[in-house]
């Protein structure tokens, strides 16, 4: 019998830890050790701050979450790698030993079936594979915006998930690109990655000088605008600059946070389109040609030529997660990746 300790949201700024006995893994199962975690600044802080909505599935499409609702006490968490420390007679006893990245809560050890973990090459950091969620995120936005040949892009946030749609986009021929991020830390971190112009949406200038440049298009705004910063206010921003005809991708997901639209305008008159994304669908009009394997071999090799470790600012030990999450609830200036790091 293994002893894992997990982590669980008991009260709006509260976690705990609570230990499971766990049995031997089923036949078509698998032990995992977990070697680190990543810890999400977007939806896992809207857990951690009492802002999900209140009795809904927190996740019907990860297992580890699916027979959980959004309501106190509540585990979450959706980047874990570990290693396999035992498989069921049905397992190929070869995962034994293998590093594996899964969609599981922070855990010391969990119990899972074999197949709901992407074996891992010995090349990958387990640093840089904890990046697995958010780059299949990223892979996502990016498959839904369609960028085009020469297109004007605006991407409203900097956090880790806006970080890595701009190192995506940044591989692509377009006319221009543009990281909105009022942290600094976060904008130099979209240089780093290759984001040619990083602007302070606080700035005037900038904005005036950004604004001038779209309007002298066709279309007068950018063709692409992401959203992704999680404030609902900068939705009004990205309607703002939007060309004619451009479209919106909306990546953040607001929790119980009210969203106010000005769509009397610019919206109604020149047909913007508000595209809503969300990683745990594929959009129904690329399932032809795509699915979720497909998605994570893409995020893979993109984790291994962006190295998105480079990310990581704060590494926690898990006995002291409480730590980790007060830092990126008061200090979201001195953060962009916090990773818990577990005792071997």
């Amino acid at each position: 019998m293994i002893k894992s300790q997990q982590l669980w949201f008991t009260a709006p700024y509260s976690v705990e830890y609570w230990e499971q006995q766990l049995g031997e893994p089923g036949p078509d199962e698998i032990l995992v050790r977990t070697l680190c975690s990543a810890v999400s600044a977007g939806t896992e802080m809207l857990a951690y701050r009492g802002q999900l909505p209140p009795d809904q599935a927190l996740d019907v499409n990860l297992e580890c979450l699916e027979n959980q609702s959004t309501s106190y006490p509540l585990q979450y968490g959706y980047a874990n790698v570990g290693r396999v420390e035992a498989a069921g007679d049905k397992v190929d006893q070869g995962l034994i030993g293998r590093h594996v990245f899964a969609l599981q809560s922070h855990a010391t050890h969990y119990i899972c079936k074999a197949g709901a973990v992407v074996k891992l090459a010995e090349t990958i950091d387990p640093e840089a594979a904890v990046f697995l969620a958010n780059m299949e995120t990223a892979v996502n936005l990016v498959l839904d915006a369609k960028p085009a040949l020469g297109d004007q892009v605006v991407i409203l946030g900097q956090g880790v998930v806006g970080l890595l749609v701009s190192a995506i986009l940044s591989r692509f021929p377009l006319s221009a690109c543009y990281a909105l991020e009022p942290l600094q830390q976060r904008r130099d971190a979209a240089v780093q990655l290759g984001i040619e112009k990083a602007i302070d949406p606080d700035n005037e200038d900038d904005m005036g000088t950004m604004r001038s440049v779209l309007d002298d298009t066709p279309g007068r705004g950018a063709d692409l605008v992401f959203e992704l910063t999680g404030a609902p206010d900068a939705l009004n921003l990205a309607l703002s600059l939007c060309a004619y005809t451009g479209r919106i991708v909306v990546g953040s997901w607001y929790g119980i946070k009210p969203v106010t639209l000005d769509l009397g305008g610019r919206f109604h008159r020149e047909r913007i389109e508000i595209i809503s994304s969300q990683v745990s669908t594929i959009s129904p009009e690329l399932t032809g040609r795509w699915d979720r394997k497909r998605r994570f071999v893409t995020a893979l090799e993109l984790i291994e030529s962006v190295k998105p470790e480079q990310l990581i600012t704060h590494r926690v030990a898990y006995a002291c997660a409480q730590e980790a999450y007060k830092l990126l609830d008061e200090s979201p200036d001195k953060v962009l990746q916090v990773i818990l790091t577990y005792p071997h």
